[in-house]
């Protein structure tokens, strides 16, 4: 009888830890960016390639920068948030076109309507792997000193935003 209990024990540890990992929310992956300034990048605007657009740009405003591509099928499902969340004009919207091209970015914005008050063009993916971006699309909370305040992995939807984005938003401008 002695020789089964090492094992049970064992078993309902295990047990504990797979409970655990799997009430956990995937979208929720930690990130080091969290509380420090966001990376600073200078990239030409997608629509407008002799302009740039630097995160300095924003000091004093809080924003959210959101990383998407023409070819990330889970954007799609994120746009129409972005979309009615730029017609309540709450938040400036920035983007991120990552790892693209340029007419792709600018077609699939003209098909499907732009929330962004301006979108950069990340064609080599260096900026995205200073922001840490495991894949798109991935939204960023910045706040008036450039710092990252908070990070979702996948697609933004009306769930995340009026229980978690939304009210970050309206902590960060009231200060």
């Amino acid at each position: 009888m002695m020789r089964f209990i090492l094992p049970f024990i064992v078993f309902m540890i295990m047990a504990a830890f797979l409970y655990v990992g799997l009430s956990l929310d995937p979208h929720e992956v930690p990130s080091p960016l969290i509380g420090k300034a966001a990376p600073a990048f200078t990239l030409p605007q997608l629509q407008e390639p002799s302009k740039n657009f630097s995160p300095q740009d924003m000091k004093g405003k809080v924003w959210l920068f959101n990383v998407w591509a023409s070819w990330c099928t889970a954007c799609e499902s994120e746009h129409a948030v972005l979309l009615d969340l730029s017609r309540q004009n709450l938040v400036p919207i920035y983007g991120m076109d990552y790892k693209d091209k340029r007419q792709d970015g600018e077609a699939w914005l003209r098909e499907r309507g732009n929330p962004y008050a301006l979108v950069v063009s990340d064609v080599e993916g260096r900026v995205g792997i200073d922001y840490g971006v495991y894949g798109v699309p991935e939204t960023y909370v910045i706040d008036k000193q450039g710092v990252i305040r908070h990070k979702q992995i996948g697609p933004v939807t009306p769930q995340n935003l009026s229980e978690k984005i939304l009210p970050l938003i309206k902590e960060l401008q009231a200060k």
